[in-house]
């Protein structure tokens, strides 16, 4: 009969992990997640000169009625079967019970250390594309991804992939069958722009796409999990039901709602977030016509690219270093088509708009205002000759296309006639030909 003593009591890769309540205004956890010093130190005294050493010498795993020495994984496990056994009969809430389910804890965790000593381990593997560096982290809030459990870093060596982020025990590693993700963006650096593209669990041959382990709807002898990305199915070692946003639906249907996707897709469209790989105008163009967010952002990058012929010939701007600011953007001073997927979240969410408007003025203040070499190169309507010094970026203002000077918009359009800084040129050049006839 198990008492209100145990809130939790599951099992993680042979570990216990437990919650314990009781009359300390509080409640005990696993001792290795517990920080209050009194515990560490080894000692807690009471009413009575009760001591409960919480260490894992195998002085500390005698049995609280009688002893017995727990020095090898078989004596572990008839002393643990002992402690569960008695835990019920204690009286509920004593401090023997208590001692007792402390007890049980430090022996599961000494049987788990048996059957994974600390060995002396390489802080560097190199496994299917994968470069595995040792942790020295003691965090035990890690899963690993071959064996879907607990990493337990007091215990356990476990390591991290520097490439795609693949977290395994140590004892895992020669059972990896996955390739680094890295790898497959460094070679295949394009989205599955199709919804969903099933093919079936027959195509499949009834099997995970991945790791080939037989699988079926009913769940037997696995669950066939789908995966949003790419449209295949997956068994539950390979699938955790883990939900990202997935480009496609983001790009015909503007939706951004996350879906179940597989754990290889998981870490692409981790890595792939902030590349700059989707040109919307061939992928989608009506969707500028739907969203005006997109035309805005479109807008302020053109400006941002008028903008640049100032600061790459601007001696304070390139001390300024005032493209900096975008700095996690690079493709904005480049182009004004391509887009990231972490882009279009952003334009969503509107983040992106405030932040590119905000840069956007500062540029502007810098070249309008602050800088008079920068002022020098602007231009005087020469429709109208009147007005302010106009600058390619101004909302007001139209641009030739042939020789890239500025007027007022309203005289741009106005004028039947042609361009008169491009009359000017066409006439000099009438000019020369006479003289080069002659040479």
């Amino acid at each position: 009969m198990k008492t209100p003593l145990f809130n939790c009591f599951n099992e993680y890769n042979g570990l216990l992990s437990l919650t314990i309540t009781g009359n300390y205004g509080g409640k005990y956890r696993n001792p290795y997640h517990c920080t209050r010093p009194e515990l560490f130190s080894g000692s807690r005294t009471h009413s009575t000169d009760r001591t409960m050493d919480l260490g894992l010498a195998e002085d500390h795993f005698s049995r609280p009625v009688g002893s017995f020495v727990a020095s090898d994984i078989e004596q572990l496990k008839l002393a643990i079967e002992e402690c569960k056994k008695l835990i019920p009969e204690l009286p509920e809430h004593s401090e023997r019970q208590k001692d007792t389910v402390v007890k049980l804890i430090h022996l599961r965790l000494k049987l788990q250390e048996l059957k994974d000593p600390e060995e002396d381990e390489p802080n560097l593997r190199v496994l299917l594309e994968h470069r595995f560096s040792k942790e020295k982290s003691k965090s035990v809030k890690q899963n690993c991804d071959k064996c879907n459990t607990f990493i337990w870093g007091l215990i356990q060596t476990w390591y991290t992939c520097t490439g795609c982020y693949y977290r395994c025990h140590s004892k895992c590693m020669n059972l990896i069958t996955k390739p680094c993700v890295k790898s497959k963006v460094s070679h295949q650096s394009a989205y599955e722009l199709s919804i969903c593209p099933e093919i079936g669990l027959d195509r499949q041959d009834y099997r995970c796409a991945e790791c080939r382990t037989p699988i079926s709807l009913r769940g037997i002898p696995s669950e066939a999990r789908q995966c949003d990305y790419t449209g295949q199915y997956y068994c539950s070692t390979c699938h955790w039901n883990d939900t990202a946003i997935v480009p496609a639906r983001v790009i015909h249907n503007w939706e951004f709602e996350p879906r179940k996707v597989c754990r290889s897709s998981l870490r692409y469209l981790a890595l792939m977030i902030a590349r700059p790989v989707l040109r919307l105008k061939e992928i989608n163009p009506l969707l500028f016509n739907f969203v005006e967010e997109l035309v805005e952002i479109r807008k302020l990058r053109q400006d941002i690219l008028l903008m640049k012929p100032y600061f790459v010939t601007c001696k304070e701007a390139m001390e300024a270093r005032l493209f900096l600011q975008l700095q996690d953007r690079q493709h904005f001073v480049e182009n004004d088509d391509m887009y990231s997927l972490q882009d279009l979240i952003d334009i969503y969410s509107g983040r992106l708009s405030c932040s590119l408007t905000e840069i956007h003025t500062t540029f502007a203040k810098h070249i309008k205002l602050d800088c008079e070499r920068c002022q020098a190169k602007g231009f005087v309507c020469e429709l109208c000759k009147e007005g302010d010094i106009l600058f390619p970026f101004d909302s007001h203002t139209s641009v030739c296309h042939d020789c890239s000077a500025v007027f007022h918009r309203d005289c741009y359009y106005d004028n039947s006639t042609t361009c008169p800084r491009c009359a000017r040129m066409t006439e000099r050049k009438q000019d020369e030909m006479p003289h080069v006839k002659e040479a």
